[in-house]
């Protein structure tokens, strides 16, 4: 098979009417999502969609689709999802798609549906929405992968189906969106039994399957729904979602596009391919904002934070898969600083509403799917910046901070400040604030920093507490920022990439860090190795009837 290339740039923007693969509905506090996938329409040409198998363009509409959830459904206090097609949920990842896509488009995908799985796990913990997995019918691979990420397991006991992350055996690769780490860490299955279930093809059923905690319960067809039914209203109970709130429709993205550049109302890219970077520029709110419950409602998906947040995330990810070679992103800030204070005091005022909660948890995800992405940050913090606050977390995420220091120019000298925000509502992936990441967690430090809280600190401030990495002079400032820029530039990327997610990630772990770290570089290498892909490799040859011919040499 050959490998075939993007034919145009992945779009992460869609809606309800647009879904080829999942079907949304809500009454009450139930939500259902049905996968239900369209063999024909996968993103890319080249292979079919068959047993309920997906591709990168199925993950694009559940991520969007849990977002609906969350803002256009505040009733919505737990989710059934299931499948709309006969004896099988989801057989998981296309094989011939994964067959005959380059290593980066592997790697993106397996990257993009952890976030989303990851997702759905944030929502369970922040938002009060409880998720539950209807297995009815076979259920394989990345398929189990997205049932695992649920809060509860149900299968039906129809004396076939079954669950199994049959990818060792069958493809000579990793159940590489998490499969593994919940296995062990979310599920506690044991570990001989882990091994025996991830070397098998055919899987576990019935009784075995919650003796061995791969589920929670088994229902026989004609009890299932009922069941499943029963164990998501009792989910739902524990939730403060409200009945009676209205949602919070989420329009889409408006953004011009050129070769060079994205541009929305609140976020700026600037791409330059010469040096390989990308400027992502984060602008401050303007003209007049909420200052109470009723103006947020009113502002709906305009609210600056919520707006901000979905067009930095689209960003992100237009960058991420379309413009492989930006290798280093600048974060850039503009505007008031004050704006974005406020803004963060208003949220901070009234974190109980929902809405403001849900707006919280899309800035949390944005952000902690910056911290996720293989690329240089670098954080610039030049006249007219607004770091502040939330928007501090950008210089906190980054892998460095240049600010610019004019100490006899108090006027035009650009200036930090820290407020709550940055001290834990906004944490990155291992739950670990990013100033908690940077002091490793050393009371000192981070003591030093709380109480810089009101202050609006200069360069030489912020360095003397440890907030930024350098403060060169106007003198110097120019041929530092090109020097580290240029340097970046000429390393290795792969190298730079296992650099940085090593730095970023360097002390506390949980199960996201290690699905994003372990198993993901893992997995990464093992997408690379003649075992996988190479001309006998087993994800080459599946479906041919052709077997895999490994090189048995153990690394």
């Amino acid at each position: 098979m050959e490998t075939i290339m993007p034919p145009s740039p992945v779009d992460y923007r869609t809606d309800p009417s647009q879904y080829r693969h999942w079907k949304l509905s809500a009454e009450g506090a139930l939500a259902r999502l049905t996968l239900d996938i369209a063999d024909d329409a996968g993103v890319r040409p080249g292979y079919k969609l068959k047993l309920n198998s997906y591709d990168l363009g199925v993950d694009v509409e559940l991520a969007d689709a849990l977002n609906r959830i969350r803002f256009e459904h505040p009733q919505v206090r737990s989710v059934i999802v299931t499948s709309g097609k006969d004896r099988i949920f989801c057989s998981g990842a296309n094989i011939f798609m994964l067959g005959v896509s380059s290593h980066a488009w592997k790697v993106n995908f397996c990257k993009f549906t952890n976030e989303t799985r990851n997702g759905i796990e944030d929502t369970s913990a922040h938002s009060g929405i409880k998720f539950v997995a209807a297995v009815n019918g076979a259920c394989a691979g990345g398929g189990y992968e997205l049932a695992l990420a649920c809060d509860e397991i149900v299968l039906v006991d129809d004396r076939s189906s079954s669950v199994s992350l049959p990818e060792v055996p069958l493809l000579g690769v990793l159940p590489g969106t998490g499969g593994l780490t919940r296995v062990t860490d979310k599920r506690k299955v044991r570990h001989d039994r882990a091994d025996i279930f991830c070397t098998s093809v055919e899987g576990v059923r019935g009784q075995r399957a919650v003796e061995w905690r791969l589920v929670d319960a088994i229902a026989k067809p004609a009890q299932f729904a009922a069941v499943v039914h029963e164990r998501a209203a009792r989910l739902a109970k524990g939730s403060t979602r409200p009945a009676d709130a209205k949602g919070v429709a989420l329009p889409k993205l408006e953004r011009e596009d050129t070769a060079d550049a994205i541009r929305y109302a609140h976020v700026d890219v600037a791409i330059d391919r010469s040096k390989r970077a990308a400027a992502i520029t984060v602008k401050a709110p303007t003209g007049a904002q909420p200052i109470d419950l009723a103006g947020i409602a009113a502002a709906g998906a305009s609210w600056w934070p919520l707006a901000m947040a979905r067009q930095l995330d689209d960003a992100i990810l237009n960058l991420r898969t379309n413009e492989l070679e930006i290798g280093t992103w600048i974060l850039k800030t503009e505007g008031d600083a004050a704006a974005v204070l406020a803004t963060g005091a208003l949220m901070r005022a009234n974190q109980s509403d929902w809405f403001v909660r849900e707006t919280i948890g899309m800035l949390r995800r944005t952000f902690a799917r910056l911290d996720v992405s293989s690329r240089t940050l670098f954080a610039l913090i030049e006249p007219g910046s607004c770091f502040a606050g939330l928007l501090a977390e950008l210089a906190f995420a980054a892998d460095r901070a240049y600010m610019l220091a004019l100490p006899d120019d108090a006027a035009r000298a650009p200036r930090l400040q820290l407020d709550e925000f940055n001290f834990g509502p906004l944490p990155l992936v291992n739950d670990q604030s990013r100033l908690a990441r940077r002091f490793y967690d050393e009371a000192e430090p981070l003591a030093a920093a709380f109480d810089s809280m009101g202050t609006s600190l200069d360069a030489d401030a912020a360095l003397q507490i440890g907030l930024i990495t350098a403060a060169p002079d106007d003198i110097d400032w120019d041929d530092e920022i090109r020097i580290a820029l240029e340097e970046r530039a000429a390393m290795s990327p792969d190298a730079l990439t296992g650099l940085e997610a090593n730095l970023r990630f360097a002390s506390k772990e949980n199960m996201a860090t290690r699905i994003f770290g372990r198993l993901t570089a893992w997995q990464n290498w093992i997408f690379q190795r003649p075992n996988a892909v190479g001309p006998k490799g087993a994800l080459k040859v599946y479906g041919t009837g052709e077997k895999a011919g490994f090189d048995f040499t153990r690394v």
